[in-house]
Parts: structure tokens; C-alpha cells; sequence
């Protein structure tokens, strides 16, 4: 592999990990976390991982019982890229290396699918010497394929036996780590002696409760999206003629715009969970959006940045319930509706929804209208990244202000661009919080194992403290978990974490926003570093040191 000068410094570069997984620990088991809703239903379907303690690591007198063989161990990357994903294996490997070093690691290739179908290969030395401290997650690669069924189970276990694999580490979001929760249940029912563990990862921040402090990859893509709007930001007041629709990823919550607004401090960010709360419709955003710009045209501004969530369209209540309604629509009619003629699938959708939610439909612009019916993904959810709000939303000011110009409410100049940040943050090289981060997650989910712990989360806490004082440990999976609508019926899955609009993020957040609306307020952040002073290099996200009160 040819390497850049910044791949070999940071191939180089050993990840800080906490104090306590540096000498001799034990588990200590802690009181039961605190439950979603549905856990009788979630109780029936997990009753052999159901009501776990929490787990936590502390200082031990005694080394731990070892197996009396190598531990062998899989990993699975699942569903989309992540900064830091690398690294969990780096800590995963290191970790059962130190527990034994005849062990071995296998990765299993393209997601969940490798496991089903025995693809792998075995991660040594050389192999994960040449990923430490990178993005992406080409090491293996990964997928999105979901288990489900007993056969696919049964499968995988043939080549875990094969292996001899004790443990299986399935790193992911929400949905990937209900697949490890589901396996987990599984091979404990039928006595297997696989030990599953999962991993928080998603760069939409969306996978974190009140044990979870955040999913990793969320600190990188946030400070790679804020680098570019930063630049943005330089370029709108430089030229001062023009105003940017940037949308960020970003589909179930708003925790990517929310961050990456108080790094950047732009004139506008729609937070989506307000949106809803405040039961707004499109026309409500677009006025507040058109009432800003003339406002900073008053002033003289003709520019300005607006970030935009991913997922808005789903947020906007009377969408939202017309969606559902699509969901389930072509979720039970997929094959009749694919073979009807493009220029017809508009008319018959109308047709075929109720009455109000028809109106809903006929009345949206076109373009978005058929946007909405495009190929679901994997989860029968429509694929919001697909949907161009960013454009859908300039469309409509343009219209307004052209209106109001008529009328001699507005007379300033509107000219737009648009901006769609996505991929661009998942596979950068992580943040020196997220190598830190991510190789403790691994180091962690192989003392998990090694202690014959299945059903788990590896988790690490009180990371806005210096990285020595990290505390670690493990997350029973079942207590995330509530029931929720997937292809028309009901599954258990992660429940996914919005931003809480009384929690302390957001409350800064709107105490300043008003400020930001007319005045030029831009914060440049620049690009991330990785060698200098802690103060530049290690912080972690902006949301999650207010959350803690160090940032008020």
C-alpha cells in the first residue's frame, strides 16, 4: 500500500487508552440500567439476555482466568463508514493478543453477509499495522445485510465452530447492534458458547442514551463537515453575494447540523426535532428562512450559510404521517408498483392513498413528490439522502422573495448555492478522540469476551475527562431496545437518541441563534490536527462537553 506523509506519521501514532485497562481489572457488576418502553414485549423476545447488570472494569488484586486456549475472535463492520472503525479492530486484536498471543482475529468480509456466507480473513500483524489511526473501513469492508433468521444463525455458527471463534464483535448503529443483540440471544439460547458483542458506531450521533456518551466517527465527520462550512463561511464574506443551502447528514436526528452549528456559528440551522415539536409545516421553514434574509438584506447582507438536517422532510409533521403511509404502501405493493410506467407512478400513488394524505401528495412540488417514491433501503424506509431539500428549499425562498420584491417588501438580491456534506466525513482519518475512542472500544469488547460476557455494548464513559481517566465497561444491549414499525410490522430495535430541545446543547444553541441571524458571527475552525497542543488536538465534540457543563 503506497502511503501519504500523513498516513505514516499517524500509522505511528499509539492511541492514549484509560488507566484502568492498562494493569490488572475485574468486572464490577452495577444495578440494572434504566429501561426503554416495551420491555415486556422485549423480555419475551430476549429472555436469555434480559436484565443484565451493567458492567464496569476496576482496578483488580489478581490477573483475570484466562482460557486455557487462545482466544479466537470475529469482527464484522456493519452498515456505513465511520471514522475510527480501523481502530477498533487495532484495540480488538492488541487486546486479545495481550489476553493471549497465540490469538487470533478474523474479520469477515462486506458486512454480515462474510458471517453468512464464510468469507473472511484473518487480521495478523502485518495486515492491521498498515490501518491503524485511518478512516475507512477497507480493512474487510462492510454491509447492511440485517440477521433475521434462524438459517442465516445456523450459518454462521458453522464457521465460528470451524474457527473456533469464542467471540464475535459486531461493530455498528442502531440496527447493526440489534443484529448483535439478536445473535446474541440466539447462541445463548442454543448454548452455543459465542460470546457477541457490540459496538457504538454512526457518524449521526443518534446511537447515545444516557450510558452511551456517543457513537464514534460523529466527533471526526463533525469537524470535517465544520472545516468546509468554516471555508464556506470565509468565501460568503469575502464575496458577500451569495447565500449557501448546505445539507447535512443526518436522516433520524440533528445532532451532525446541531454540532456543527455551534462550531461554525452560521445565520440559520434547522433543527428538525423542532420542527416537529413546534408542528411546522414547509411553508413555516421557508418564511422563517425568507423573514432572515430580508432582515440581513436590510442591513446590507445579501449572504449567508443555512444548514439543513438530512432528514427534515421526515420531521415535518404532516410529511411525516404521509410518509409513513407511503412506507407501508409500497412496502405490501413493491412488485405491482415497480411495474408501472414511470411517467404513471405519480397518478397512481394519488390514487391510492387516502384522502388526506392524497392532497398531502398532489400538492407537494413535483420534484419532491417523486423523490418520495424512490427505492427504499434495506429497512423499508425511504432514503432521505436522496431527497434534495437543500434545492427544494431554495426553490421555494426564490419564489417568495420574488413575490415580495413585487409587492416592495424586499428589495435586496437572493442568489444561492447548494451544498450536500455526506460522504465527504465518513471515511476521514479519525480525530485523535476518536482513535483514543475507538481503540478503547475494541481493547474493552475483548476483555468482554474474554470474561465470557454476551448481549453487551462495549462502552466508555466520561470522556470530556483527560483519556487516562476513561472509565470502561459494558452496556446490556436489551435495555436500549423498544419495538418500532419495519416493513409493516413490529420489530425490536435500538431506539434512536433525537436532540433533546430542553437539554443544554440545544438551549445554548437557541440563546445565541438570533445573534447569528443578522450579525456575521462565522467561527472558522479549520481543518482537524492531529500533532500539537491537548487544547487543539484532543477535544471532544461541542455538544458533549455542554452536555457536561464545561461549556456554557
Amino acid at each position: 500500500m503506497k502511503k501519504s506523509a500523513l498516513q505514516i506519521a499517524r500509522t505511528s501514532y499509539e492511541p492514549k487508552i484509560p488507566k484502568i485497562l492498562k494493569g490488572v481489572v475485574e468486572i464490577q457488576e452495577n444495578k440494572i440500567a434504566k429501561l426503554n418502553s416495551d420491555q415486556i414485549e422485549i423480555k419475551k423476545l430476549f429472555p436469555n439476555t434480559y436484565g443484565l447488570p451493567v458492567l464496569q472494569f476496576v482496578e483488580g488484586i489478581k490477573k483475570h482466568t484466562h482460557y486455557s486456549d487462545p482466544i479466537n475472535v470475529g469482527v464484522i463492520l456493519s452498515g456505513g463508514q465511520a471514522p475510527g472503525g480501523h481502530n477498533v479492530i487495532a484495540g480488538l486484536f492488541d487486546s486479545i493478543k495481550s489476553i493471549n498471543s497465540s490469538s487470533r482475529l478474523y474479520g469477515f468480509l462486506m458486512g454480515p453477509d462474510g458471517l453468512i456466507n464464510h468469507k473472511y480473513k484473518e487480521l495478523t500483524k502485518n495486515i492491521i499495522d498498515e490501518y491503524r489511526n485511518v478512516g475507512g473501513f477497507d480493512i474487510i469492508g462492510s454491509g447492511r445485510t440485517k440477521l433475521e433468521s434462524k438459517e442465516q444463525f445456523d450459518e454462521g455458527l458453522k464457521i465460528l465452530k470451524k474457527l473456533n471463534i469464542k467471540g464475535l464483535v459486531i461493530v455498528g448503529g442502531d440496527d447493526s447492534n440489534t443484529n448483535a443483540c439478536v445473535l446474541a440471544e440466539y447462541y445463548k439460547q442454543i448454548s452455543a458458547n459465542i460470546q457477541v458483542i457490540g459496538c457504538p458506531k454512526t457518524i449521526d450521533g443518534d446511537l447515545k442514551n444516557e450510558m452511551i456518551e456517543t457513537s464514534f466517527g460523529f466527533d471526526t465527520a463533525c469537524k470535517v463537515y465544520s472545516e468546509m462550512i468554516g471555508n464556506i463561511q470565509k468565501d460568503c464574506n469575502s464575496s458577500r453575494k451569495y447565500w449557501h443551502f448546505i445539507k447535512l447528514m443526518g436522516r433520524s436526528a440533528s445532532h451532525i447540523a446541531l454540532e456543527c452549528a455551534l462550531q461554525v456559528q452560521p445565520n440559520i440551522c434547522i433543527i428538525s426535532e423542532e420542527v416537529m415539536a413546534k408542528n411546522q409545516s414547509l411553508d413555516d421553514i421557508v418564511q422563517n428562512i425568507t423573514d432572515i434574509i430580508i432582515k440581513r438584506a436590510n442591513k446590507g447582507y445579501n449572504f449567508g450559510t443555512i444548514l439543513i438536517p438530512e432528514g427534515l422532510i421526515e420531521f415535518i409533521p404532516t410529511i411525516k404521517v404521509l410518509i409513513n403511509e407511503l412506507n407501508e404502501y409500497l412496502t405490501h405493493h413493491e412488485v405491482e408498483f415497480k411495474c408501472i410506467e414511470f411517467s404513471k407512478q405519480r397518478d397512481h400513488i394519488i390514487n391510492n392513498l387516502s384522502k388526506k394524505n392524497s392532497a398531502i401528495y398532489k400538492n407537494l412540488p413535483e420534484t419532491l413528490s417523486r423523490q418520495l417514491i424512490l427505492d427504499r433501503d434495506p429497512h423499508g424506509n425511504i432514503q432521505v439522502s436522496l431527497i434534495e431539500t437543500e434545492k427544494l428549499l431554495v426553490e421555494m425562498t426564490k419564489e417568495r422573495l420574488i413575490k415580495m420584491a413585487k409587492s416592495g417588501e424586499y428589495t435586496g438580491k437572493f442568489t444561492a448555492l447548494t451544498h450536500f456534506f455526506g460522504y465527504e466525513g465518513r471515511c476521514a482519518y479519525p480525530s485523535n478522540y476518536d482513535s483514543n475512542y475507538c481503540y478503547s472500544l475494541g481493547y474493552v469488547a475483548a476483555k468482554l469476551i474474554n470474561n465470557k460476557k454476551t448481549g453487551y455494548m462495549s462502552a466508555i464513559f466520561n470522556t470530556t475527562a483527560p483519556t487516562s481517566e476513561w472509565i470502561a465497561g459494558g452496556i446490556p444491549i436489551t435495555t436500549m431496545m423498544n419495538m418500532e414499525r419495519r416493513h409493516g410490522e413490529m420489530k425490536p430495535v435500538i431506539k434512536k437518541a433525537l436532540v433533546k430541545l430542553d437539554g443544554a446543547p440545544f438551549q445554548l444553541f437557541i440563546s445565541q441563534r438570533d445573534k447569528w441571524a443578522i450579525s456575521t458571527n462565522y467561527i472558522y475552525p479549520g481543518p482537524i490536527q492531529y500533532f500539537g497542543p491537548s487544547e487543539i488536538c484532543d477535544q471532544p465534540p461541542k455538544t458533549l462537553q455542554i452536555e457536561k457543563g464545561e461549556i456554557r
